[in-house]
Order: C-alpha cells, then sequence, then structure tokens
C-alpha cells in the first residue's frame, strides 16, 4: 500500500484559506487517483474532491464546488487541497486517500489507503 501523510489543517476564520497537503511514498504516485474525504464529530464521511491519476480529471462534492481545488504535483508525489471561502460547516478531520488509478467509484469504500487526517477548524 501506498504511505500518505497530510499536513496543512489550522484553524482560520470564515472567509479565509488552507491549503493542504498530502505526500505519498512506497508506492509508484501515478499508479493512484487521490482523493480527499472529510468527516466531522457526529457525521459520516463525507467526499470533497479528486483526482485522476494524471491530473486531468478532477471531481467535487456539491459542498465545495467552486470553493475548492484538487490538484497534483506527481514529480513530488503530493496531492493538493486549496480551500477557498471556508464556512464553519467545512470544520471537519480531512483524510487523504488514494486508489488504483483505474478503480471507479467516488465513495471510501473505493480508496484502499488512507492518511492519519488533518483538521480544519473555522470560526465564525
Amino acid at each position: 500500500q501506498v504511505q500518505l501523510v497530510e499536513s496543512g489543517g489550522g484553524l482560520v476564520q470564515a472567509g479565509g484559506s488552507l491549503r493542504l497537503s498530502c505526500e505519498a511514498s512506497g508506492r509508484t504516485f501515478t499508479n493512484y487517483s487521490m482523493g480527499w474525504f472529510r468527516q466531522a464529530p457526529g457525521k459520516e464521511r463525507e467526499f470533497v474532491a479528486a483526482i485522476s491519476w494524471r491530473g486531468g480529471s478532477t471531481y467535487y462534492g456539491d459542498s465545495v464546488k467552486g470553493r475548492f481545488t484538487v490538484s497534483r504535483d506527481n514529480t513530488k508525489n503530493t496531492v493538493y487541497l486549496q480551500m477557498n471561502n471556508l464556512k464553519p460547516e467545512d470544520t471537519a478531520v480531512y483524510y487523504c486517500a488514494a486508489k488504483a488509478w483505474n478503480a471507479q467509484g467516488l465513495s471510501g469504500a473505493d480508496f484502499g489507503s488512507w492518511g492519519q487526517g488533518t483538521q480544519v477548524t473555522v470560526s465564525s
């Protein structure tokens, strides 16, 4: 399995921005499509965004469309999540995940490798 380590979380005021990073190691990065998920206390895990192995295709959850942007740098084995116009309801632990480049689906069950998560807190 690929190992994933997220960074970049923190505390930000509503309307602010953060950029999360997820560095992969242990396997060939371009063998994987990458995703971001989040989970708030007492809520189910939610799909946030995903990007194909080459970066040519991106997907977003409805709640973040137009505010978040997923990207990847295959030379650095890193995927990013740029989060703009943050809202208090974006507060959650954000997880990076990986799945085989040709695997279908965008649910959590479709991703086989997960990072430890990074906390994002948005104050009102």
